[in-house]
């Protein structure tokens, strides 16, 4: 009767793994404030997606950690042919064609500023930093990326992409929006992951403010004219009514993030055993899911496939 009654469903082509990419090509680095994840160099990296595919999960959105000596001022190694990111994405699409991949677009994992925008005196100058995130992401699109995902939250950056990728014959790319990222506290260990804090001040005059939901409209609103194919809201969990809100204004795709920070909390409680890990993991990702969105960003994508698999039942 309960299965009968169920409103809300969560297959595993609802959910897009993060994953972490290093140099290396040997490396499998653990993430001490992400238990259960690691940095990984090509080899690990091809095996946990054909893991992962044989799970169930076939998206994947991939974000380079890249060593300090590469960074620069504009970013310039992120759309570098050596780049091993977009080396990575070559031999991915190479051997496992299925996979759907999204990229990272934003200036801080290659800025020597740590900020997702150009720095210019301190401030981060917004219209100085699209033709820099535009090369970026016409990079990822030759080296095989389905769909780009910039996660800078410049103003008028989702038009600025549409029009540089028609133009350049990559029309069937997507472009998944962070829409409405917050400056939120839950980042830290994504932060962690890919070195990538800012070396001074703070995101707060590009991400949004916690305290704002009706924001969060006006930015899916500018998102959806100017081009983009998916809306996303970061962090998920407290944020929860702003998908809901934006679920009933647009009629676009809308990707939550179950970002670092949520992922770490549930996994510490379930280490210390005053959780049971997998049943708040589905209760998480199903309240993201009930909310509105269509697709989850989430830590727990190939757990929780392997759970379907294994037969379990919701409750």
């Amino acid at each position: 009767m309960r299965a009968l009654m169920r409103e809300t469903y969560l297959g595993t082509e609802h959910l897009i793994a993060p994953l972490f990419m290093v140099a290396n090509a040997d490396a499998k680095n653990p993430i001490k404030s992400l238990p259960g994840q690691y940095q990984l160099g090509l080899n690990a990296l091809l095996s946990e997606i054909e893991e992962s595919l044989n799970a169930g999960i076939q998206s994947f959105v991939l974000f380079p950690a890249v060593d300090d000596y590469l960074k620069d001022k504009t970013g310039t190694y992120g759309f570098q042919s050596d780049n091993f990111y977009l080396q990575a994405v070559r031999e991915i699409k190479s051997r496992f064609p299925e996979a759907y991949l999204i990229s990272d677009v934003a200036l801080d994992p290659y800025s020597s500023d740590g900020h997702d925008g150009y720095v210019d005196n301190g401030k981060i100058d917004n219209d100085k930093t699209l033709p820099l995130l535009a090369r970026q992401a016409l990079a990822q699109a030759e080296a095989g990326f389905d769909m780009v995902g910039p996660s800078d939250m410049m103003d008028g950056r989702i038009g600025y992409l549409r029009s540089a990728l028609d133009q350049n014959g990559y029309t069937e790319v997507s472009i998944m929006a962070y829409t409405a990222k917050y400056a939120s506290a839950f980042y830290g260990p994504f932060r962690d992951a890919l070195d990538s804090a800012p070396k001074s001040g703070d995101k707060k005059t590009y991400q949004m403010d916690p305290a704002n939901g009706r924001e969060a409209i006006r930015e899916a609103l500018l998102d959806e004219e100017e081009g983009a194919d998916v809306i996303m809201v970061k962090p998920a969990l407290c944020y929860l009514d702003v998908i809901q809100a934006l679920r009933q204004q647009s009629t676009l795709p809308i990707a939550a993030y179950n970002v670092s920070g949520e992922y770490a909390m549930l996994k510490a409680a379930a280490a210390n055993g005053w959780i049971d890990e997998n049943k708040a993991m589905v209760e998480m990702l199903i309240s993201i899911r009930r909310a509105g969105s269509d697709m989850i960003l989430t830590y727990f994508a190939k757990a929780y496939a392997k759970l379907v698999k294994s037969g379990y039942a919701y409750h």
